[in-house]
């Protein structure tokens, strides 16, 4: 074990976080997301809701500035009528770590699949929230 990493964040997330160069994106996928036959590498994080561990990546993990929208959302199915208040839990996540970068945009369903299978990695959870899959796409790290 090391010191000051949370548990929640697996060797091989932190390996792969690390692999990642900038513009490199990373998914978060939540429990009803079939990350199996959208993504070519598939991280499992089976019981862990999205929000604790998208905090806890990005204590690492830079977001684009280059970018208007470093985090992307799925977009809700026209028709469909679920309530989001998972999003708001996003935006303030993204909004503590990335206070001026912290644009987020949402993406129509299928173009956001299209999108996620050219992602470095899909983290797949165990979120249940409905509409909670996020995009991340990564920036560069700036020693002050």
């Amino acid at each position: 074990m090391l010191k000051k990493i949370p548990s929640i964040l697996s060797p091989e997330l932190l390996k792969t976080m690390q692999e990642m160069g900038h513009g490199d994106e990373l998914v978060l996928a939540d429990g009803n997301y079939f990350a199996g036959g959208r993504a070519e590498r598939v991280l499992r994080a089976d019981g862990l809701g999205i929000v604790p561990l998208l905090d806890a990546i990005l204590e690492y993990f830079p977001l684009d500035p280059y970018v208007d929208n470093p985090a992307v959302l799925m977009e809700i199915a026209p028709g469909n009528n679920v309530k989001t208040p998972i999003w708001e839990e996003y935006r303030k996540v993204v909004q503590k770590h990335e206070p001026d970068h912290a644009g987020i945009e949402h993406m129509e369903r299928f173009a956001f699949y299209d999108r996620a299978r050219k992602a470095h990695a899909t983290i797949q959870t165990g979120e249940t929230a409905l509409y909670a899959n996020i995009i991340l796409k990564k920036g560069v790290v700036v020693e002050e």
